[in-house]
């Protein structure tokens, strides 16, 4: 497992990167501005619970979104393989016991918060990290409407508190700011890219 100093901010940023894009790095780099967090770990997944294709081999994902991340607080693994988990929740609880002294954040898109209601324990996941959500184009509205959005309005921040995000007891949330990118992993594989 990756050690952080004390009182590290890190922002988690998972998914199955199948394959890692450019826009994975634009959330990535805008997290770093906006949450003001010392590190993005890329969780890369094992398997999407809620996608039925099977991804590429793990080795390989990991080793293209190596060679995307530019970054040197950047960090990148498959430490959910490791742990065994295969839900944020779950992953996130074991962070937080393993890395008691992190201040956590969870990274997701616009229509990952559209779609959270489907996760398994999505209100605990809420209660248990602060979520900060990067606005995908055509994706903004519907995740403002979704039942999470709707669910936690109360504990949504503004984006000018972004930067203390890690700070805040869960529940808490921000949309952040930020250039809309089109790619999207499912497209690049259908086209061959």
């Amino acid at each position: 497992m990756v050690t952080f100093f004390d009182g590290a901010k890190v922002a988690l940023f998972g998914g199955s990167f199948d394959p890692p894009h450019q826009g994975h790095v634009t959330v990535a780099k805008a997290a770093l501005r906006a949450l003001k967090v010392d590190y993005v770990w890329w969780l890369v997944a094992p398997q999407n619970p809620l996608k039925p294709h099977q991804p590429q081999a793990m080795t390989e994902r990991l080793a293209a979104v190596r060679q995307l991340a530019d970054d040197k607080r950047f960090i990148i693994s498959d430490e959910e393989t490791k742990l065994g988990t295969h839900y944020a929740i779950d992953t996130v609880h074991a962070l937080k016991a393993a890395l008691p002294h992190v201040d956590f954040i969870w990274l997701i898109g616009a229509d990952n918060l559209a779609d959270l209601h489907r996760w398994k324990d999505w209100q605990g996941l809420m209660r248990t990290i602060p979520l900060a959500v990067y606005p995908r184009p055509g994706a903004a509205h519907k995740a403002a409407l979704s039942p999470a959005a709707r669910a936690f309005d109360w504990a949504r921040l503004g984006s000018e508190n972004a930067a203390q995000l890690a700070l805040y007891q869960a529940p808490a949330w921000v949309m952040l700011n930020g250039k809309r990118s089109t790619l999207a992993s499912s497209r690049l594989r259908k086209n061959g890219d």
